[in-house]
């Protein structure tokens, strides 16, 4: 068991569960009392804590962005969702209560601990990852109920009713605040340190003041179940704290932007980038601890994942001029619309001219692989790597928390909080640009001229407003560019109010009807598209017109790829930015003899 465990530590992601380990071994060497006596135990048990909490795959998210050949429940909306029986996030997935319980219990048995040191850095860690837990269920759920120790299954407080938001998060600011001033500032790669802390702060600030801002409790009482307390926080007071945190880890932080010579090394590199990556996830080809972000890109039998072009659209020039200001942008073939764009899209996106890391040719968008031809290249990796493209067998490192979303985080608080200097901006947002020689953010520019693409209805965002409106959305614009594909796309969704977004077009790339298209630029044809006999034509692939297994346009005969042109879909902001309790737990605590509430609009069939 001892041997298990090391192994299990030296790699972080391929930690064991240690919910059972009582059951493992023998009593009299295990027991809670002979347990938790050094730095090593309180290690070991925390360990698993990584491994159930963290995010392992988050360039999966599908959301109004990147969408696959089958839409989430997320993106259809209506009744596609349902309330499930049980699990639904509540008691399994990226965290759970047992993993709270576990927390508690070692926090509960740090007293055990002869070493001191071990016990204040061990506490810190452990309120860290219960910061953590609240957050993500805080974002699933909403109001969830609080608990600080561990309970047993005759607990009274088991069936505890759901406390407010406002409890909770005040809970999380104490936990968070303790691991900053307690965790270690030693850069620590795939491990929590106190930048991480502020990092996480920032993060869950950021969510919980823009959460405020655009769901008002005076408008939207309906998005606290629990109501706020008469003296609750206001939405500016999150976004404060959250431009403390972040301006912390910006000053006094040992990180600084990676320096690559190409950007997509940056996530396509085995190793973490330790400048950048404040924690990430540690993956290691010898121990098979691997994702599938390669395949999930490159095999026709996975995903077949494509950025939309809505997305696509919204993404600058080189120079830093809008493209849908170029005049014929909405009908702009594949091969044009590519050119001269922020680098960022053709480096996460198989764009015209492409060639992929360790390779030499010049490679077309694969549109057997991608539903809206806009093939994602993102996190795939180096093509001279051992075991390339196979499934589940990809061992870049995934990141967590990056400096790149802290100097978002920074930006974005203080543009809603209408503190937004230029300074703020050319010693966050313009440092990115720079890294990808763009030309820098302007600040009286954007708030002079809003993009009217990205507030339009139909493409861009509804509820930004007042005089900071132009630069809340190129700062939005940002964001989605330099954090595609790492999960964070439907939370912000859902902070913002903008779930309409789903409802959006998920239109791709544009052909005016059949023919022969050349994708790479150079102008030798790559594709057919054909209808009725096949020509059978050479050294292209052909596509046959109107079929699942070819290429369906808007307009039938012409238009943008629209793969899911017939599928419905619709987002009803009563119900869908929170996840339903699942019935079973309801039923529990109806049969005990307490209440657990139901989420607003989602019906379960239970009259209690």
């Amino acid at each position: 068991m001892k041997r298990l465990f090391v192994a299990a530590f030296a790699l972080v992601v391929c930690l064991t569960s240690c919910n059972d380990y009582l059951n493992r071994v023998p009593k009299s060497t295990m027991a809670p009392e002979n347990y938790f006596r050094s730095e090593t135990d309180l290690q070991l048990f925390s360990n698993s804590f990584y491994n159930n909490l963290l995010p392992k795959a988050p360039y999966e998210e599908m959301s109004d962005q990147l969408v696959g050949k089958t839409l989430t429940a997320v993106q259809r909306g209506g009744n596609t969702r349902t309330v499930p029986a049980s699990g639904g996030g509540w008691s399994n997935g990226s965290g759970s209560w047992g993993d709270l319980r576990k927390m508690n219990t070692l926090l509960a048995s740090m007293g055990q601990c002869e070493d001191q040191n071990a016990v204040v850095k061990y506490t810190a860690l452990t309120r860290f990852f219960r910061a953590y837990f609240y957050f993500g269920m805080i974002r699933r759920f909403g109001d969830v109920p609080w608990y600080d120790k561990e309970l047993e299954t005759t607990s009274e407080e088991l069936y505890k009713d759901r406390d407010s938001r406002e409890v909770v998060m005040q809970h999380m600011l104490e936990d968070i605040d303790y691991a900053i001033a307690n965790l270690p500032s030693a850069v620590s790669t795939y491990r929590v340190n106190r930048w991480t802390a502020l990092a996480l702060k920032a993060r869950f600030c950021l969510y919980e003041g823009t959460f405020r801002k655009y769901h008002d409790p005076a408008v939207h009482p309906e998005m606290y179940v629990m109501p706020l307390p008469a003296d609750a926080k206001s939405a500016s007071f999150y976004l404060g704290e959250a431009v403390s945190a972040a301006e912390e880890l910006m000053a006094e932080g040992p990180y600084r932007l990676a320096q690559v010579d190409d950007y997509r090394k940056l996530f396509a590199n085995v190793d973490a980038n330790k400048d950048e990556f404040i924690l990430a996830i540690k993956n290691d080809q010898s121990l098979q601890v691997c994702h599938n972000a390669t395949a999930f890109a490159m095999m026709v039998s996975q995903a077949n994942p494509g950025f939309t072009r809505k997305f696509v659209a919204s993404v600058l020039m080189a120079d830093g001029s809008r493209f849908t200001d170029q005049p014929g942008w909405e009908t702009m073939q594949f091969a044009q619309e590519m050119q001269n764009r922020d680098p960022r899209l053709t480096a996460i996106t198989v764009g015209s001219g492409y060639v992929y890391l360790g390779d030499e040719a010049v490679s077309a968008p694969d549109l057997n692989c991608t539903k809206t031809g806009y093939q994602v290249a993102k996190f795939v990796m180096d093509k001279t790597l051992p075991e390339w493209g196979r499934v589940d067998k990809s061992y870049n490192d995934m990141p967590v928390f990056r400096l790149a979303e802290v100097y978002l985080n920074y930006a974005e608080a203080k543009a809603e909080l209408g503190t937004l200097t230029q300074e703020d901006l050319d010693k966050s947002i313009n440092l990115l640009r720079d890294r990808v020689g763009m030309p820098h953010l302007d600040m009286t520019a954007s708030n002079d001229n809003p993009d009217p693409y990205l507030e339009s209805a139909e493409f861009g965002y509804r509820n930004v407003s007042g005089a900071n409106k132009g630069v809340i959305l190129e700062i939005r614009r940002e964001r989605a560019l330099e954090l595609a594909m790492e999960g964070f796309r439907l939370s912000d969704l859902t902070r913002w109010r903008e779930g309409k977004c789903l409802e959006q077009p998920i239109y791709g790339v544009y052909f005016p009807g059949k023919g022969k298209y050349d994708l790479t630029g150079d102008g030798v044809a790559d594709i057919n598209i054909w209808t009725g006999v096949n020509p059978k034509s050479k050294d292209m692939v052909d596509f046959e017109l109107g079929v699942n297994t070819g290429i369906i346009l808007s307009g039938d005969t012409s238009g943008y790829m629209d793969y899911h042109k017939s599928t419905a879909r619709t987002f009803d902001e009563n119900r869908d930015y929170y996840y339903p309790i699942p019935s079973k737990e309801r039923q529990l605590y109806h049969e005990a003899g307490k209440s657990l509430t139901q989420n607003p609009g989602w019906v379960d069939g239970l009259s209690y």
